[in-house]
């Protein structure tokens, strides 16, 4: 069964009755500047009980209520059941940085080993799992240019994760250019400028994806079991929401979208 055939089966799917979000919730990937914003979106919120990150080492956290994990790679199963360690899991692939060396300490997922981090994790009854591209298409690490395979992400549809979201980077919709030239020269020389740019047409920023993110985990404890897959469109407008829970609650039901605002240019 494909990618498509299991989100069109989440689509379709009879609603389940309402129960409670994930009490606790994984990243993988936390060292990174979108793993990192996706931490503490969901520590900011205070809806899950703990919030546990896969560390390489012990970590000295002042966040509060952060709870690593010292694991030392996605190893083989063990020969006995694997314990239990989250509800919901967020593996957030992003390119490397070294900003102060702290994020060497966190364990960083390799796009090519998608279909074992998977497996790690349903092991360990992860039942909710979202797989996080770059907040934007330049970040994308070399692993990541060309997309994820098509068989690695239908393999962990087929895993049987209750909930399970491929959210891709953000990136506007594209419109036609059918304005003259001298209009395009003029716009050109016009998005050097960022202040003179209405934030639609910025870059979105690492934390409004984060936000979208730690939104989309929470309400998929309500959302009917399948797997979907969040385009770059919907992340983008998401971005441009204040709150995003609205624009997700639409979407996981399979309702129209509120439309967005646009905001009040200023020159």
């Amino acid at each position: 069964m494909t990618l498509l055939n299991h989100a069109l089966r989440a689509g379709h799917a009879h609603a389940r009755t309402a129960q409670a979000p994930p009490v606790t919730a994984l990243v993988a990937g936390g060292g990174g500047a979108l793993g990192s914003a996706v931490l503490e979106a969901l520590l900011a919120g205070r809806r899950f009980a703990h919030v546990k990150v896969l560390a390489t080492r012990a970590l000295g956290t002042a966040m509060q209520g952060l709870e690593p994990v010292v694991v030392d790679d996605f190893g083989p199963a063990p020969a006995s059941a694997a314990p239990p360690i989250a509800d919901a899991a967020v593996i957030v692939y992003d390119r490397e940085r070294h900003a102060n060396g702290r994020e060497l300490a966190f364990l960083r997922p390799a796009p090519q080993d998608l279909t074992v981090q998977a497996r790690w994790l349903r092991q360990r009854s992860v039942r909710t799992l979202l797989v996080v591209m770059p907040h934007a298409p330049a970040a994308l690490p070399d692993a990541l240019k060309a997309g994820l395979a098509n068989l690695d992400e239908q393999a962990v549809a087929a895993m049987g994760f209750e909930q399970l979201v491929f959210v891709r980077s953000a990136q506007a919709p594209t419109t036609a250019r059918a304005a003259p030239w001298l209009q395009r020269l003029a716009d050109g020389l016009l998005a050097q400028m960022r202040l003179m740019v209405a934030s639609p047409n910025q870059p979105v920023r690492v934390a409004k994806v984060a936000q979208f993110v730690a939104e989309l985990a929470l309400q998929l404890g309500h959302a009917t079991p399948g797997t979907r897959v969040a385009p770059p469109e919907l992340v983008w407008q998401a971005a441009q929401w204040r709150d995003p829970a609205p624009l997700v609650q639409a979407w996981l039901a399979a309702r129209e979208l509120p439309e967005l605002s646009a905001p009040r240019r200023r020159w």
